[in-house]
């Protein structure tokens, strides 16, 4: 018996058991099959926090990031399913299927059928092969399908392992880059990099020469930023031209004279404008951290009060947590401009900093309820 002659309340059933993986690769049947399929899956669909192309040699995977609970602890967590790979083929007509994918016709195979190397963490799904110069075409076509069939609630995410990798420039898609240049590599070819792309959400990136950036280099406009061992003169630079969300510097040349500075920034409402979270994991050699929570400015709430905890969503695409680490702390400071609130830590070498959409007014409301319902 067809499927369409089932009552709505029957299909809706069915495909409410079904894999994610399971109704994309059903909804090529037909255009009223993706249809149906799309308005009974709404609620799964919204659940879906990201898409994300991820290249891994000389293939592109497919996965979708989505909200879920961890079922031995029952915290949110994030799920990954793959629902299909990618990859270049001399010849593009061997040993295929073909599929119509956004009025383009793309031969397809099945991994299991005919095997391929493939990243042992990345399960076999059916794998689109097309001619190296067709390449931009297949993705743009594959890419439309993609943001049609999951909408528009959902981030689309292409990530490069380099920022010498193909990269397409295609609607409604954003950027994740890795880069470990070269000590050689001239800035010039870097800030060129930054201004072809725009897009760029999320940047992990470490280099010797990242103070060269110039302050107005799209570089600094990144969503959510990971910097690996960044000297002083490169911190100083990133203090005072950040304009994103999210922030991490790991293994970081800088004391508490700089953690001051950065605070004093933020305060003055003249930088970091943007920020949300911020966390600093300086070197072995860095002394008298705590030290920056002496300054005149920086607020303490009682010893005897419980302070509320920060956590905002995540940005950073490889992160399998919905939300960033929780910042629990007594301290806190205001900005001049607009009395926000910002939570700041240090705990050992680790210095965390996560700003509230409250006053200082509200702040301390919420600790006076915290207190109450304890």
């Amino acid at each position: 018996m067809k499927l369409s002659k089932f009552p709505y309340v029957v299909q809706k059933e069915i495909f409410d058991n079904m894999k994610t993986t399971n109704l994309f690769w059903l909804s090529f049947a037909s255009k009223n099959m993706k249809t149906l399929i799309k308005s009974s899956q709404t609620k799964r669909f919204k659940s879906i926090s990201r898409v994300t192309y991820n290249n891994w040699v000389n293939k592109w995977y497919v996965c979708i990031l989505f909200k879920t609970k961890n079922m031995r602890t029952m915290e949110d967590c994030m799920g990954m399913d793959t629902i299909m790979a990618m990859s270049e083929h001399l010849d593009g007509t061997k040993h295929i299927f073909q599929l119509n994918v956004s009025g383009k016709k793309i031969g397809f195979r099945v991994s299991d059928e005919y095997p391929l190397p493939k990243a042992s963490f990345y399960p076999s799904v059916p794998e689109a092969f097309f001619h190296p110069n067709l390449k931009e075409s297949a993705f743009k076509a594959i890419h439309n399908y993609i943001s049609d069939f999951f909408g528009d609630t959902v981030v689309y995410l292409w990530t490069a392992n380099s920022y010498k990798h193909f990269i397409p420039q295609l609607p409604n898609l954003s950027l994740w880059v890795t880069m470990w240049p070269d000590r050689s590599e001239v800035t010039e070819n870097i800030e060129t990099f930054f201004a072809s792309y725009p897009d760029i959400k999320y940047l992990s990136i470490r280099w010797d020469k990242l103070q060269s950036i110039s302050p107005e280099s799209q570089f600094y406009e990144a969503e959510s930023i990971r910097i690996t061992r960044p000297s002083l003169p490169a911190v100083h630079t990133f203090s005072r031209n950040f304009k994103g969300r999210q922030a991490t510097l790991s293994y970081c040349e800088c004391g508490f004279v700089e953690l001051i500075e950065f605070m004093g920034r933020w305060r003055s409402g003249k930088a970091l404008q943007k920020l949300e979270y911020l966390k600093i994991t300086l070197t072995s050699g860095a002394r008298h951290v705590r030290e920056a929570l002496r300054a005149n400015w920086v607020k303490h709430i009682a010893a005897t009060e419980k302070p509320p905890t920060h956590s905002v969503p995540d940005l950073y695409t490889s992160s399998f947590k919905p939300n960033t680490d929780p910042i629990t702390s007594h301290s806190y400071i205001v900005r001049e401009t607009d009395n926000r609130v910002a939570s700041v830590s240090v705990q050992g070498r680790t210095f965390s900093f996560g700003v509230w959409n409250k006053t200082e007014e509200e702040f301390l409301k919420m600790v006076e309820q915290s207190q109450i319902s304890n």
